[in-house]
């Protein structure tokens, strides 16, 4: 399977298939408002905008799964998306990134690049994953990897 066999759900509301993003590069993150990384916000939405008309798409999933980060609905967590972070890049439903009830996406996310040690755990919010343009996963990132250290890979993508 391919990232591009799955859909998700906007944080419209809309049925989104992932296939609309075939042919570029895309960088996945689990988000949440009241993190202590949530201001990487800013860095993610710099790497957007440098890297969106050479073919980079960020796509934001909130998931409320640690500390109960994300307490917000939908309105709520785009208003703060957009007001505090002026964030640009597409945001998705709230999900879940583990268990049983862990979506789809996430679950081939994990599979595809697990973490240390081969954990399929996702360990906390704003851990990323880079997909090529072809849909297959290619790396994993910690919490704490800055977004603008991720540029260097994302460039190599788009190039290739």
């Amino acid at each position: 399977m391919s990232f591009y066999d799955f859909s998700a759900k906007t944080i419209d509301g809309q049925d989104k298939p992932l296939a609309d993003y075939q042919g570029q590069v895309v960088l996945v993150v689990n988000t949440a408002s009241k993190c202590g990384f949530t201001p990487q916000y800013e860095g993610l939405e710099a790497l957007y905008r440098d890297y969106k008309d050479k073919g980079l798409v960020i796509l934001g999933f909130p998931c409320d799964q640690f500390g109960h980060q994300e307490p917000g609905d939908e309105d709520e967590i785009k208003n703060f998306c957009s007001l505090t972070y002026d964030v640009t890049f597409p945001m998705f439903a709230k999900i879940k990134v583990n268990g049983d009830d862990a979506h789809p996406v996430y679950q081939h996310l994990k599979q595809a690049q697990p973490g240390v040690l081969g954990s399929k755990g996702i360990k906390w919010n704003f851990t990323k994953f880079l997909v090529d343009k072809s849909g297959k996963v290619v790396k994993r990132y910690a919490p704490t990897d800055k977004p603008a250290a991720l540029a260097k890979d994302i460039e190599a993508l788009l190039a290739a």
